[in-house]
């Protein structure tokens, strides 16, 4: 009598528990991460993080993996303006030839077009450029998520020897020979030009970089004209195949990481490894983050070629196909191909004002 109470018992309990995290639901669980997003991210891979918990919000009252991106609201203009000056200054490098633009270029979706970055002297960096544009959406800035904000992402490429090889001294004391600098800092930082000054300002200009009203957000927000119905279909596509496990939110990734061959080998079948492939691992050196980057998002991918962290991918066609083959598993039709990638051409946003 006693062994079927304490059977009945534990059965009650688990009852109770399957009924608490059903009325939690999805946003306690993310809430808790606020404590551990790395913690979290491991036990969790295919959730994000406490930054995206708006987004996934969202996500879930629209009954839809996506939603239409909004433009960030309360930004000061005059830091805006600034961060936009110097965003363009060459003066931040060594050599006074290469600005922040010069990988995040307007006419390139806020990319490059290269495989690979390229710095001060022509030298080469690990990475494709990702574009700047929306990226303040992303829960982790780089390719291997070492930084979480905008304003710790200034120092990678400007300290780096391969890119700008400068130091924050000589960035400074160049700056404060300009007097339309000082001039600017001196109303908005009250400790005039400053690192954490210069950092802020380019990182509320790039919060500004935001490309809604792409005719997929219309079609989100309820313009039914404004997808074709072969570009509907394709989106259909896009969710069936399970792309959105990895694509959703409103940057349509960007909110959390994931290994590049999570299927099959994707490194074995290219048949070279460089230490940049292996990713996370080269941060915090657990064998289990090996291959593993952030998201990228999707959105203007049509605008930003080439693909992958190390830009081996020139069209959207092939990225089709390795997606769904090393991550999914699966051998796609060439006609569901095509409708996904005319999905993914919807994607294309409004060029934003600050850029």
């Amino acid at each position: 009598m006693y062994g079927i109470k304490r059977q009945l018992k534990r059965a009650g309990l688990l009852l109770l528990c399957i009924a608490l995290l059903a009325g939690l639901g999805l946003s306690s669980i993310l809430s808790k991460s606020t404590q551990s997003p790395e913690r979290f991210s491991a036990r969790y891979p295919y959730l994000s993080p406490a930054s995206s918990l708006g987004q996934l919000s969202s996500v879930k009252s629209s009954r839809e993996p996506i939603v239409p991106v909004t433009i960030a609201q309360n930004l000061d203009e005059n830091k805006v303006e600034l961060g936009r000056q110097l965003f363009h200054d060459p003066r931040l490098s060594r050599n006074n030839q290469i600005s922040c633009a010069s990988c995040h270029a307007r006419n390139l979706g806020g990319a490059d077009g290269r495989s690979h970055a390229v710095g001060i002297d022509g030298n080469t960096a690990d990475f494709n450029s990702p574009t700047v544009w929306n990226s303040s959406l992303n829960f982790r800035q780089f390719w291997d998520g070492r930084t979480i904000s905008l304003e710790e992402q200034v120092d990678g490429p400007l300290l780096d020897s391969r890119e700008m090889d400068s130091s924050w001294p000589d960035v400074i004391f160049k700056l404060r020979q300009d007097d339309e600098y000082v001039k600017a800092f001196r109303q908005l930082y009250p400790d005039g030009i400053q690192p954490a000054g210069v950092r802020d300002a380019i990182a509320t200009y790039e919060k500004a970089l935001v490309t809604p009203n792409a005719r997929f957000d219309q079609y989100l927000k309820g313009d039914a004209t404004a997808l074709t119905d072969e570009e509907k279909a394709g989106y259909e596509k896009f969710k069936s195949y399970g792309c959105v496990a990895c694509h959703q939110g409103a940057n349509i990734g960007g909110n959390m990481f994931q290994r590049l061959g999570v299927i099959e080998d994707f490194f074995l079948a290219r048949g070279t490894v460089q230490p940049s492939d292996l990713g996370r691992m080269n941060i915090t050196n657990r064998s289990r983050d090996r291959y593993v980057f952030k998201v990228p998002s999707l959105r203007n991918v049509a605008l930003t070629a080439p693909y992958l962290h190390d830009g081996s991918v020139e069209t959207l066609e092939e990225m089709v196909n390795i997606m769904t083959r090393y991550q999914l598993g699966r051998e796609i039709p060439p006609d569901d191909v095509a409708l996904i990638v005319k999905f993914l051409l919807t994607l294309t946003g409004e060029t934003p004002e600050a850029a």
